[in-house]
């Protein structure tokens, strides 16, 4: 005898409960789109902003400023309001077919069959065993969310003096969590000739939480019998090295997204960003999967993913009412210095990008980026930007210069 496991069919499965994924929950439920079902492994919704115990979030989607932790309670509490149903404790553990999940939770296992999925599994940092960095294996060691969850939401303590690896912004996040535990951040080593935050950010962190960065530096070893003791430290211009003696070491940045669910179903990949192949609706290559947020591009601030998944919200609801998107589409494609472009498909008659805004990412700084589009070896665009590209941050430019090529045409080549 075959057991059949328990069958629930939502309107629309959203698949993470970060910012991303509770946007496109409330904003699918205020519209009425049916049964939406947002999942989560973790004990609460809220993605990495529950822990994230600093003011900064909430500028972009909420047009206000709060803390991580409140931030994360308000978008519980709309798509709560708005009568979308959340399951946290709940892991999806793989595809049964083309349409339906397995999923695993304190309740036992079930399966989900949706009309419609929307991916909001985000990002993680990569930990030091990713990163090869050599030396013992000390405790002490950690990434910035396992940092902040260890002492945001554990309440337990961390060494007394600590090193940054990375200058991101979130880099800087980690730094106000060690002050919080106690914990000095003695250095931040950035590979880059300047810290890879906003400059505001690395000016107030110099002067007040008085983090001195080394750049153009790299970690070569991490020393220590039981706790960390050190690391060693080399310049990457003259390769000279020296040793830092510390009892904690953070490892920041260097996202890569959450694709599990992704690479099991076989949807395509972009292998630059290794987030899944998007349009500018959020489309996947699988008809009626859609993605959002910081699995598409690692890594934004938590307001830009909200706002993916305000986006993606109308784009279900088409697919809801049978809408097929257009078979053709015109591959955008990158050269130095960007390293990636999101989202990587254009099709005629589909929307704009979230925001109106192709997001790249950069690896060198240019203060005066001059974009320029190409396709079939003509020049589509040629376009001065304001704001400077830089490494370890987003790079946003308006989609419209995109308004000149052919959507019958060859790949479209964004470059400086």
């Amino acid at each position: 005898m075959t057991y059949q496991l328990p069958l629930i069919e939502p309107d629309v499965l959203i698949i993470g409960g970060g910012p991303a994924g509770l946007t496109a929950a409330a904003e699918l439920a205020d519209r009425r789109a049916g049964h939406i079902l947002c999942v989560d492994r973790e004990h609460a919704a809220g993605g990495i902003p529950r822990h994230s115990d600093h003011t900064g979030y909430g500028l972009r989607d909420l047009h206000r400023v709060m803390s991580g932790p409140v931030y994360a309670r308000h978008l519980v509490d709309r798509a709560t309001r708005a009568k979308a149903e959340i399951r946290t404790n709940t892991m999806v553990t793989g595809w049964s077919d083309e349409h339906t999940l397995d999923v695993t939770s304190p309740d036992g296992r079930y399966q989900i069959r949706p009309r419609a999925i929307v991916l909001a599994t985000g990002a993680r940092e990569r930990p030091r065993t990713a990163r090869r960095i050599p030396g013992d294996r000390p405790h002490g060691v950690y990434t910035t969310g396992q940092l902040q969850n260890l002492v945001h939401l554990h309440h337990q303590p961390v060494g007394k003096r600590a090193v940054i690896v990375g200058g991101e912004l979130v880099s800087w996040s980690a730094a106000l969590t060690l002050r919080q535990a106690g914990c000095t951040p003695a250095l931040m080593i950035s590979q880059y000739p300047k810290a890879e935050s906003y400059g505001a950010f690395n000016a107030a962190g110099r002067t007040v939480l008085r983090v001195p960065v080394a750049t153009r530096s790299r970690v070569t070893k991490v020393i220590g019998k039981g706790r960390c003791q050190a690391v060693e430290i080399e310049h990457l211009d003259t390769g000279k090295r020296r040793t830092v003696a510390c009892d904690t070491v953070v490892f920041t940045g260097d996202w890569i997204p959450d694709h599990e669910l992704v690479r099991a179903a076989g949807i395509a990949l972009d292998e630059s960003t290794l987030g899944p192949l998007t349009d500018t609706a959020l489309r996947t290559s699988r008809p009626g999967v859609f993605a959002v947020g910081n699995m598409l591009h690692p890594v934004d601030t938590a307001d830009v993913a909200a706002l993916d998944g305000k986006h993606v919200a109308q784009q279900v609801i088409n697919h809801l009412h049978g809408q097929q998107p257009p078979t053709a589409g015109v591959r955008l494609t990158v050269g130095s210095p960007f390293r990636w472009v999101a989202p990587q498909i254009l099709r005629p008659d589909d929307p704009a990008p979230a925001r109106g805004r192709l997001l790249l990412w950069p690896d060198e700084f240019v203060r005066f980026p001059k974009v320029t589009v190409r396709q079939d070896g003509r020049v589509i665009t040629r376009r001065t930007l304001a704001w400077p590209a830089a490494p370890g941050r987003v790079f946003r430019i308006p989609s419209t210069v995109l308004d000149g090529i052919s959507h019958t045409g060859g790949p479209v080549h964004i470059s400086l």
